[in-house]
């Protein structure tokens, strides 16, 4: 089961355990308060074989805790940094053979996740099984001979390890990314572990899509203390946090800026409380925060303000884009609003552009669909034509509106607001298809493709399958999908719809009557189902922003309902809008 599951086994559903991991190896060899509890005298092989299992769950020290269940030969050679492994629940131990003072196990269990040195996760499957030699020292079974690696059972993720989230800005410097990380680090601890992760940069295969602010030359000048300077407890509780910096004085206005929202985004998340003295060689950062900075004052680019809903609830109904108010349910003014053409509709988060997919009115063999860009109250022009486009989708800057046309060809249609030119651009797919002979790797048809609100990922709906890519620039001025990694691996029926909650979680709705609707994590590391109460199967799409969700099923679209006593959520029908309408959010 994944994090949110182990943290509440009852508020979550039976699926693929995409489980729920964090930062092991290199990122966790610090001493820790108290010694770790010795094996148990007198243990026989197998179970001495599951409390070690048990005790890989604590990195500290080069996993002190469970090199003590090692005889002095394995100590010495094991290589606990080599790999990560999480598994779904303890292991079958197997027994292979056993004589008085020897003896050989299998260890066979689920894989579902892999760790990399930098904490970040991917979610993998498949079994894993290894050996294990045994031998008895001054009479207590030891472990003589095992592989490389560390093997957890999430359940102990769960007590040792939590999820951050590390901010970098997106190209344009206009939204922060999230790059989820899984650390085990005390509380006093963890503000320094943080901005640690943040000077060595993004993961890999994020690198592309942002810039890193904190990145050579700017290094952390000193060790962080509270506000006041103390050095004890730093982060722990009030008192706010001291951060000086080198290398900053050089950086222009608007990057020590997001110098400061990446740190201040990042240690609040973490429940690191301000507020932030943040210097650049002893001297305060911006002279307007020199009392210290607040997260208020750098939360327009987190992931929740960037992604939330400004221009309020529209559906196709009938062919025809309408506006969804208190009043009820009206025409958007102009083309859109006029005509009864129109499958789907993407908005731009300004509200004043659409992207919509339209029958073409064309007679056979040409193509049924037309993709059309306007404004909002104005005209629409066709820039493109297929046998089929997935739903328009915007990022927050509203410079291009993304599409997939017939499966398998990514387009971005770039209106230039200057001139109100739009050029159709195609996106490099062959990194992102290259390697579809493997499981992990999208297969077309992409049926959804959804750009989440910074500009940086694309979720994906391939073949039924949920992944994650990665957008990245080019020389050129195009772009190009790369880095997929999929998500919610081995659910049981295909994925229907997808959509961004925020930068770090998605949506998505698969057919079927179990868990229609779940939230995903952008690393895969937890999957959570919403409820169901109202919905009547099978959900035919779903959009989604920080504050609202909204599905179409099989009978009506309908809006997800915060329950604020505590009972469960449930889904409302929206009035007006009938069986086979379509909601749409800006996005």
């Amino acid at each position: 089961m994944v994090l949110g599951c182990l943290l509440s086994v009852s508020a979550c559903a039976s699926m693929p355990d995409s489980s729920a991991p964090q930062a092991l190896g290199s990122l966790d060899h610090q001493t820790t308060s108290a010694a770790p509890m010795p094996p148990v005298a007198g243990r026989e092989p197998e179970q001495l074989l599951l409390d070690f299992m048990a005790a890989t769950a604590d990195p500290s020290n080069r996993h002190q805790a469970a090199r003590q269940f090692l005889s002095p030969a394995a100590d010495a050679q094991w290589d606990d940094s080599a790999s990560t492994t999480i598994i779904d629940s303890q292991p079958n131990t197997l027994r292979e053979s056993r004589s008085g003072d020897t003896a050989t196990y299998v260890v066979r269990a689920r894989r579902i996740g892999e760790l990399a040195a930098d904490g970040s996760y991917r979610v993998s499957d498949g079994t894993l099984e290894t050996k294990i030699d045994m031998e008895k020292i001054d009479g207590e079974w030891r472990i003589k001979d095992l592989p490389s690696g560390v093997i957890v059972e999430q359940a102990a993720f769960a007590k040792s390890y939590h999820r951050y989230s590390l901010f970098f800005p997106n190209l344009t410097g206009l939204a922060m990314v999230p790059d989820l990380r899984w650390i085990s680090a005390r509380k006093d601890q963890l503000a320094q572990r943080l901005l640690g992760l943040l000077t060595e940069g993004p993961q890999s295969a994020l690198a592309a899509a942002v810039h890193n602010p904190m990145g050579a030359p700017v290094a952390l000048r000193a060790p962080i203390t509270k506000a006041d300077g103390d050095r004890d407890n730093v982060g722990v509780g009030g008192g706010g946090l001291s951060v000086d910096f080198s290398g900053a004085t050089a950086l222009d206005p608007a990057t020590r800026n997001l110098l400061a929202a990446q740190v201040v985004l990042t240690l609040s998340g973490a429940d690191v409380l301000g507020p932030y003295l943040l210097n650049a060689d002893g001297k305060p950062l911006d002279d307007r925060y020199a009392n210290g900075w607040q997260h208020s004052d750098v939360e327009a680019k987190g992931p929740d303000a960037i992604a939330r809903n400004r221009v309020g609830v529209h559906a196709v109904r009938d062919g025809s884009l309408v506006a969804v108010t208190d009043s009820g349910i009206t025409p958007a003014p102009g083309f859109f609003g006029a005509t009864h053409t129109l499958q789907s509709v993407g908005l731009s988060p300004d509200g004043q552009l659409v992207a919509a997919v339209a029958k073409s009115g064309r007679p056979d063999p040409e193509p049924e669909r037309t993709l059309i860009i306007g404004t909002y109250d104005g005209q629409g022009f066709p820039v493109a034509t297929g046998d089929t486009f997935t739903r328009p989708t915007w990022p927050a800057d509203g410079s291009s509106a993304w599409s997939v046309v017939d499966g398998d060809r990514v387009i971005r249609a770039v209106h230039d607001r200057t001139t109100g030119n739009v050029s159709v651009q195609d996106v490099d797919t062959t990194a992102l298809i290259a390697a579809a002979s493997t499981s992990a790797s999208p297969r077309t048809p992409i049926t959804e493709l959804r750009i989440s609100p910074s500009g940086a990922r694309a979720a994906i709906i391939a073949n039924g399958k949920v992944y994650v890519a990665v957008v990245v620039p080019q020389a050129n001025g195009k772009f190009a999908l790369s880095s997929a990694l999929p998500l919610a691996i081995g659910l049981s029926t295909p994925a229907v719809s997808i959509d961004w909650l925020t930068d770090e979680k998605v949506i998505v709705g698969r057919d079927g009557t179990v868990d229609p609707v779940a939230g995903v994590l952008v690393d895969g590391s937890e999957f959570r189902a919403q409820t169901s109460q109202n919905l009547t199967p099978p959900v035919r799409v779903l959009t989604a922003s920080p504050d609202q969700e909204y599905v179409a099923d099989s009978r009506a679209v309908l809006e997800l309902t915060r329950n604020p006593e505590g009972r469960e959520d449930y889904w409302r029908e929206v009035p007006g809008l009938g069986a086979n309408a379509i909601p749409v959010l800006p996005g």
